[in-house]
Parts: structure tokens; C-alpha cells; sequence
């Protein structure tokens, strides 16, 4: 995936959503220490500030060195580019950190593109025991109105839907179906997901260009496929107008978070 990502990345950087506050603060209010993040899949660091305002360091990966070009550059934030599509212990322990040094482990819209069994046991190794925090969320199909809905529905079932990979349905299906095997946190009686909401005000050519910044929309281009042809731009640009003389218009983006503890588990 991150070969498609490198075509789009300042799209994806501009349109995709920021993070609400309150997210934040839940997953901040549940770290007991907040020295040291580690942001898995980090793209172009839409997770960054926040979390840098938050946690005293924070560690940036991705595989797509074209999009950590366009990722935040802060004092206290660093970034690692790697290749593989999961690093090596070794890999983990030059770059990222040492064994149980880390207070929280944040995967923002990537989780679903993982090797699960494999991911899971590097986190395990990093976060510090029992209580070093695992938070990954995932945003599904922003909601506008009914009237845009109704046409963003069908393109996305109907139009885009052969071209999705099969991660993609781990998204469809806020993350309920990934197998999470972290403790629920002090305070709380499950893992998730817990749903948040974030907000993005966008013109209609932002809003197409939130949708060709798609690995759907990519990989259809590959193949020659023109997803958003003109008929059906104009269907966008009636329901836009039909819907208020507005220009902008607020997308909301339903977030589904899964959150948990490492426990006394330790990966030797």
C-alpha cells in the first residue's frame, strides 16, 4: 500500500481529517506515564501534534518516505523511514526504543494494513509492563447531509467497492473483528471500539479530492479506471447545491477506537 500512498501523499496530507481533542485526552488520561509514543504508520503525521503536545517524545514510522516529508517537524518529534512492512526487534530497538521503555503505542487509520500476530508481539516487547497503553483507531465514510450521503453511498458500494482491498472491511467494521489480545484498562470493561467523531470543513473540490487521495481511487487509476467520471461529479456538485447555497460544508468522520493495557505479558 504504501507504493499507492507515495502518489498521493500531499493530497492525503491537505484532506484527511485531524484528530478531535477529546481523543486525546481519553488515551492520555489512561497512559500513566507520558515520557515516550511511538506512532506506527504515521503517514504525514496527522497524529503528530497532539501527541507531542501530550508526551515529553514522540516516535514517528512509516514506510512511505514521501509522506514523512510532508508529516510535522517538531523539537521533541523524530521520524524513522523503513522499508519492511514490519521492522525487526533490532530494527525496533536502534531506531525506536529499547525493550519496555514505551508508554504508548498509537496506530492512527493503519491498523488494518498490519501483520496482526507479528505487530502485536513487537508491541508487547516495547510497551512497558503492566501498564504501557496500545490506542488504534480507525475513521470510516464521512457524513455531510442526506443528500451527499446518498451519492457518496453508492459510489463507495457500488463505484470504488471492487477496487478496495480486503483490509478495507476491517474499517467498515470499525476494527470490532481484529483479534486485540491486550487487557481492558483500569476503569474500563473492554477494549472497544469506542466511537469519536472527528470534523472537516471542505469545498466540493476538496472533498473530491479527499476521495482521490483513495487507495481505491489509485489502484482503480492504475488500471485505467476513471472512478470519478463526469457524470458522476455532477451528481456530487447537485447534491452539494441542492443541500444549501454554501460553499463549505462540514464532513464528520465517525472514529472507532481500540484501546488496551500490555498486562504482565512479556515477548522474550
Amino acid at each position: 500500500m504504501a507504493e499507492l500512498f507515495i502518489k498521493q501523499a500531499k493530497q492525503y496530507a491537505v484532506v484527511r481529517p485531524t484528530y478531535p481533542k477529546q481523543l486525546f485526552e481519553f488515551i492520555a488520561s489512561k497512559t500513566p506515564f507520558h515520557h515516550l509514543v511511538w506512532d506506527v504508520g504515521t503517514g504525514s503525521g496527522q497524529a503528530i501534534p497532539p501527541l507531542a503536545k501530550m508526551y515529553k517524545n514522540v516516535i514517528g514510522t512509516d514506510t512511505s518516505q514521501k509522506q514523512l516529508e510532508f508529516a510535522p517537524k517538531l523539537p521533541n518529534v523524530k521520524y524513522h523511514h523503513h522499508t519492511s512492512p514490519i521492522m525487526s526487534i533490532e530494527e525496533l530497538q536502534q531506531n525506536v526504543a529499547s525493550q519496555s521503555t514505551i508508554d504508548l503505542v498509537t496506530i492512527a487509520q493503519a491498523l488494518h494494513w498490519f501483520d496482526h500476530p507479528q505487530f502485536f508481539d513487537q508491541v508487547k516487547w516495547a510497551l512497558k509492563k503492566p501498564n504501557g497503553i496500545i490506542a488504534a483507531w480507525c475513521y470510516t465514510t464521512p457524513e455531510v447531509n442526506e443528500d451527499v450521503d446518498a451519492v457518496f453511498g453508492l459510489f463507495y458500494k457500488v463505484d470504488s467497492g471492487p477496487y478496495w482491498e480486503e483490509a478495507r472491511k476491517r474499517v467498515d467494521n470499525k476494527y470490532k473483528d481484529i483479534s486485540f489480545p491486550f487487557e481492558a484498562i483500569d476503569g474500563l470493561d473492554h477494549t472497544g471500539p469506542f466511537e469519536f467523531k472527528a470534523e472537516k470543513v471542505m469545498n466540493l473540490e476538496e472533498y473530491l479530492m479527499y476521495i482521490r487521495s483513495w487507495s481505491a481511487y489509485i489502484t482503480a487509476k492504475e488500471k485505467g479506471v476513471e472512478l470519478l467520471t463526469d457524470e458522476v461529479v455532477e451528481k456530487f456538485k447537485h447534491a452539494w447545491n441542492i443541500s444549501g447555497g454554501e460553499s463549505e460544508k462540514v464532513m464528520k468522520f465517525p472514529i472507532y477506537l481500540r484501546i488496551g493495557k500490555v498486562g504482565k505479558l512479556t515477548i522474550e
